[in-house]
């Protein structure tokens, strides 16, 4: 059944010559915030909502875009840089003020059988809000099979159906779907809830949400969290997903998000994003990654970057790698100016786990460093979100019943099948390695 594949969505839009932001070293994602998205069933989201604009007007959020003042240091100046990278807004694609502001008591519950109308909210995801929880998504299937539409006063359409898949070994998948549009097509809106299981032990639960408004604006996300054991370990491990993206009507601007978060049993556990977009005359990429193994080592790196149409590219990178105190940080800060001209710096720190940190570094300007120092030092040998955190809050994943198995019926089970591969975001191309 297609309600248990994709939905309504628009492919990422192609923006190959998109770059990442620079920021300072050592600049860490910070901590998730709750995503603006509202469950269907929590009724219209009550935030004001303005018309697209300029990034000058929108109110900043964690992200940045950059832009340059000035050209690369000189000679004459070293260890000064005259590019300096100046935060710009984010590019969040509001969406348009409503004709008239309705109150919330006007709203009706969406997942409710033989309801009222499902209404339209105007709702496109925001960036860097990272991956939405169960609660936020609010998924709640119906156990009867639904199929209803109409149409309302002022000639917009609705539809809202659900029903049960089944397949080989045990495979379940039950689901439910709503959208609409409105009488001339220019605005509409989709969403998709998804359950699946099989005799395996596998379950996954997921939400996809589309749309486009009279502006032109589109957007598309889609989270998923799936919970299966391990073919080779044995150990059960949780994953979860998201993704999303908008692109603006009016102006040459969009954006798009990968998000991943993989735990298992023992502590082992890994955590990324891929994001890039443009507003105009300006492209930023920007991707970053955590791994933990379990039993103390970690792996943190970061890479981003941006550019212009004129020429100008700018970015920052950085990694480290710790075990029981002892590791390395090192990293680079870059420019290019239009006419070809690389300013660069590039930096490394060795812990020895007693105290002493050698520390050394270099610059095209002619600036360079090479000492030993006393200083503690401190990284994060454990995630700050981990095995625990991730079970207590997936009890509508842990919670979904799959079909009972008949006696004598085994789960077929290949173990012949090759890891699926990661494959990036269409129009990104990694950085140039850490000189």
């Amino acid at each position: 059944m297609a309600a248990c594949s994709r939905g309504l969505a628009w492919p990422p839009f192609d923006l190959t010559t998109a770059r990442g932001a620079a920021s300072p070293w050592p600049r860490r994602a910070a901590p998730r915030r709750r995503a603006a998205i509202r469950c269907c069933c929590a009724g219209s989201d009550t935030e004001p909502r303005r018309r697209l604009s300029r990034a000058a007007a929108v109110a900043p959020e964690r992200a940045e875009e950059w832009r340059v003042d000035g050209n690369k240091p000189s000679a004459a100046a070293p260890g000064r840089r005259r590019a300096s990278l100046t935060a710009m807004p984010p590019l969040p694609f509001p969406a348009p003020r409503p004709r008239r502001q309705f109150k919330q008591q006007n709203f009706y519950p969406r997942c409710t059988q033989r309801g009222p109308a499902p209404q339209s909210r105007d709702t496109p995801p925001k960036r860097d809000t990272g991956i939405a929880s169960e609660k936020e998504w609010g998924i709640n299937l119906l156990d009867e099979a639904v199929k209803e539409s109409g149409t309302n006063e002022d000639g917009s359409t609705w539809y809202r159906e659900s029903g049960e898949d089944l397949g080989e070994n045990g495979f379940r998948c039950r689901w439910a779907r709503m959208g609409g549009q409105s009488h001339d097509g220019s605005t509409e809106w989709k969403e998709t809830w998804w359950e699946k299981s099989d005799w395996t032990g596998y379950k996954e639960l997921g939400a996809e949400k589309s749309g486009k408004n009279a502006e032109g604006d589109s957007w598309w996300e889609k989270w998923k969290e799936v919970l299966y054991q391990d073919e080779w370990s044995n150990l059960a491990r949780i994953e979860r997903s998201a993704e999303k993206q908008a692109k603006s009507g009016a102006e040459n601007a969009g954006w798009y998000e990968k998000w991943w978060e993989k735990y298992d049993a023992k502590g082992w556990t890994e955590k990324g994003a891929h994001k890039y977009g443009r507003l105009n005359e300006q492209s930023w990429w920007e991707r970053w990654g955590e791994h933990y193994d379990g039993r103390g080592f970690v792996l943190k790196w970061t890479d981003k970057w941006a550019e212009t149409d004129l020429g100008t590219k700018w970015g920052d990178k950085w990694e480290e790698k710790f075990f029981a105190g002892i590791g390395s940080r090192q990293g680079e800060t870059w420019h290019v100016s239009p006419g070809g001209d690389r300013w660069s710096r590039t930096w490394g720190e060795e812990h020895f786990g007693n105290g002493k940190v050698h520390k050394y570094g270099k610059s095209t300007t002619g600036e360079s460093w090479d000492l030993v120092v006393d200083e503690e030092t401190y990284y994060e040998a454990e995630p700050h979100y981990g095995w625990a955190d991730v079970v207590g809050d997936s009890t509508q994943l842990l919670s979904i019943q799959p079909l009972e198995r008949p006696p004598g019926v085994f789960p077929n089970i290949d173990f012949s099948s090759a890891p699926p591969q990661k494959d990036d975001p269409p129009g990104m191309s990694p950085s140039s390695p850490l000189e």
